[in-house]
């Protein structure tokens, strides 16, 4: 089978994290067992997304899937600095669990999510729900290496797992009534303390919610996300399944999801119902339209370095995937649907 050679502009495997991760690749089905007896061994895996496909020498290559994208790369003065493993599994914004950094993973080791239960549901030929073993066997799994932008101006690479949400509504047959894509995260007060703490969980109201466009969900680099780093997602970054849209700020990016519906009316999402002043619905990234307290222009890209760490770097209209995604704004002013 003819495996793709990345552009030399593309991301590379040191780009995103220490190499050790990546020598081993048979390693990473094992390190993922946890999902379950065999869970993955039928699914597909693939580098894609700024990062080239994987090569593994002890698989059968035709098991291997490759995607037909093309990804833009960083500006020929940005550099890309690696995002350790540890930085990403223990720097988050998970409210649920806490609105300090620290606070999603020490306050989450407990969560369970098995059993779980997806639904996808609303304007729609074939709802369907899928249960725990689903979320990493229906469909074919791809490791694809997305820039993470948040909202507050700090920046990660991190390599992802999952699989293309396209494939998921295609599976449901979105009907003509459906416009936009709703989603919703678990609301379990009893194992989400912030949720039933409001002082804890930053004064929002749950269940946390977010929405796209059916064009921003069908295409090709939104992702329902499963794992990272060879393993499946801890707790604090959304085990077991969540949305991963890189152009957007991270907070469109919901974790812990419980259900996705096709509705036909542009939905009110959490941030946006807070704040709409400072968190728009579209939420893409924009360096020349600011954020009302600070500014969007650049970021600190997150290194193994410390919170002061010298690391700044100019942010990218739509975080660097503007060739993929601007046709869907072509006609919109940006900086009043931001």
């Amino acid at each position: 089978m003819l495996i793709k050679t990345p552009p030399k502009s593309a991301l590379k495997t040191s780009d995103i994290t220490d190499e050790s991760v990546y020598i081993q690749r048979r390693q990473l089905i094992k390190n993922m067992g946890f999902l379950g007896a065999g869970a993955l061994l039928g699914s597909v895996i693939s580098k894609t997304a700024n990062a080239g496909f994987f090569d593994n020498k002890d698989a059968d290559a035709s098991s291997f899937k490759t995607t037909p994208l093309k990804f833009t790369a960083d500006k020929d003065n940005v550099s890309l600095i690696k995002t350790p493993e540890q930085k990403v599994i223990s720097h988050n914004n998970f409210y649920e669990f806490g609105a300090q950094k620290n606070q999603p993973t020490e306050l989450s080791q407990n969560f369970k999510v098995n059993p779980w239960q997806l639904s996808i549901s609303g304007e729609c030929d074939n709802p369907i729900t899928l249960d725990y073993d689903d979320l990493t066997t229906m469909f074919a799994l791809e490791e694809r290496i997305y820039r993470l932008r948040c909202v507050e101006a700090w920046s990660m690479v991190v390599p992802w797992i999952g699989f293309s949400l396209a494939d998921l509504l295609k599976k449901v047959a979105p009907n003509s009534s459906a416009k936009y894509v709703l989603f919703e995260t678990l609301h379990d007060p009893e194992q989400m303390p912030g949720q039933s703490d409001r002082r804890l969980g930053g004064g929002i109201a749950y269940p946390y919610v977010e929405g796209l466009r059916i064009d921003e969900a069908m295409n090709p680099l939104t992702l329902m996300s499963v794992g990272l780093y060879g393993k499946t997602l801890p707790p604090q970054n959304g085990a077991p399944i969540r949305l991963v849209v890189p152009w957007k700020y991270g907070f469109k990016s919901i974790k812990s999801i419980v259900s996705i519906k096709l509705v036909r009316e542009k939905p009110q999402t959490t941030w946006n119902k807070l704040a709409a002043s400072e968190y728009g619905f579209y939420a893409n990234v924009n360096p020349a339209h600011d954020h009302p307290r600070w500014s969007q222009a650049s970021e600190r890209r997150i290194t193994s370095g410390g919170l002061f760490a010298r690391n700044r770097i100019e942010t990218l209209p739509f975080n660097g995937y503007g060739e993929q995604v601007a046709h869907m704004y072509k006609n919109m002013d940006l900086t009043k649907y931001y």
